[in-house]
């Protein structure tokens, strides 16, 4: 079950705990190749191309639900902190810190670099995202229990 956090404007983010170590969970966020099988939205279907591991500044394309997006790692701390850039210029955000019984994860979908927000907002974007964070944060919880 996640936790619902949205007291920022312009950020969706959820939190749950996840039964393993902050770096078993950093190397499954860092490794494109398993962003399909972790994502909570449906939209993302593979890595086209990019690293095995990501690293600040590393570029990725991933195949999308009908196109392909360029994506940006922004903020890379091991073990704590990844986030990448979408070519739409928001940011996907995941945090991590040990807990007991494991990590706790907080997933943030952060469109405040957006030119247009209200857009985002009139189009359900936020909503979708939290929905999408919401089954992420579930696949990883069984992924480690």
């Amino acid at each position: 079950m996640s936790t619902m956090t949205d007291a920022q404007p312009h950020l969706v983010t959820r939190s749950a705990v996840v039964a393993g170590p902050p770096s078993a969970v950093f190397a499954v966020l860092a490794d494109p190749r398993a962003h399909a099988a972790l994502d909570g939205s449906g939209l993302v279907k593979g890595l086209a191309d990019g690293p095995e591991r990501l690293a600040d500044g590393d570029e990725f394309t991933m195949r999308m639900k009908g196109y392909r997006t360029v994506n940006t790692v922004v903020e890379y701390i091991p073990d704590a902190r990844i986030a990448w850039r979408h070519t739409g210029r928001h940011v996907w955000r995941w945090e991590l810190a040990e807990v007991p019984g494991g990590t706790e994860v907080h997933g943030t979908f952060d469109y405040s670099a957006k030119r247009s927000r209200r857009f985002v907002e009139l189009l359900g974007f936020p909503r979708r995202a939290g929905r999408a964070l919401d089954g992420t944060l579930t696949v990883l919880q069984t992924r480690f229990a």
